[in-house]
């Protein structure tokens, strides 16, 4: 193999393990009946009702709190605050990821009704309240 066709050969092998790098790290969007986790602070889509993240107040933390949405409706959290959130339900049926200061979540979809307790999972005194609708 001369050092042309060796070159040729590397750039092809290259470009094949970019390409199986960069399909392994698509999402997908979750269809089950239960809320379904979005990515964290990226956005990514509009959502049918957001939740402003005022800081770390309590209960007064999350605008509007309680929120209410309809079961099959998207609620994504936009951070207000100078520093980083992640709001996570307590029962563990969402998760944001980590919200940057100014960024949106992933939208989530709430498939099943029920009320959501739910906390910054970095500052869990951050409390807030999520009711889904039938």
């Amino acid at each position: 193999m001369n050092a042309r066709s060796l070159k040729l050969t590397l750039g092809v092998m290259a470009l094949s393990a970019f390409a199986v790098v960069a399909a392994s790290c698509g999402s997908s969007s979750p269809t089950s009946p239960s809320p379904t986790p979005g990515g964290g602070g990226g956005g990514g889509g509009t959502a049918d009702v957001t939740i402003t993240i005022v800081g770390e107040n309590g209960n007064q933390s999350f605008s509007p709190n309680p929120a209410t949405v309809t079961a099959g409706q998207t609620v994504a959290w936009r951070n207000a605050d100078s520093m980083a959130h992640d709001p996570v339900a307590n029962d563990g049926s969402f998760n944001t990821g980590v919200i940057a200061p100014g960024a949106t979540s992933a939208p989530i979809t709430m498939g099943t009704a029920g009320s959501f307790a739910y906390h910054c999972q970095i500052h869990p005194d951050m409390v807030g309240t999520l009711n889904v609708n039938q």
